[in-house]
């Protein structure tokens, strides 16, 4: 399977009088968080409330800020989630796309509503 991405929408959950973004964003059900760069933080005005220790890829561990509340929207699926502020493209995790109930589709390397559900996210409870 080859690289997924997914065209999103990001926005300041607490300050709808700014614009949200639109993203190709990179999905990577190996990560975690949704990770934003500092021009997506700044566009959205959005305040660090912590710094955490992140492990990257190669093992190796970085400071980083931590932002929130991120809403995020995709084919009519939302959800509001907190954001690492690292790199230079943001990265959709695992956490985030299952909150939208969302599917990576390895075949065509594409991001999909699940086929038996695309008119309604379910929620895990259990």
């Amino acid at each position: 399977m080859g690289l997924v991405h997914a065209r999103i929408q990001l926005s300041n959950a607490l300050r709808p009088d700014l614009s949200p973004v639109e993203v190709e964003a990179l999905v990577d059900s190996g990560a975690s968080e949704l990770c934003i760069p500092e021009r997506v933080r700044h566009e959205l005005a959005l305040e660090a409330y912590e710094t955490r220790t992140a492990e990257l890829a190669g093992g190796s561990t970085q400071e980083v800020d931590m932002v929130e509340p991120v809403r995020i929207f995709f084919q009519g699926r939302r959800t509001t989630t907190t954001a690492a502020v690292i790199g230079n493209e943001v990265l959709l995790g695992a956490i985030p796309m299952q909150s939208m109930d969302v599917l990576i589709d390895p075949r065509n390397e594409r991001l999909i509503l699940p086929p038996d559900r695309p008119n309604f996210a379910l929620v895990k409870v259990k």
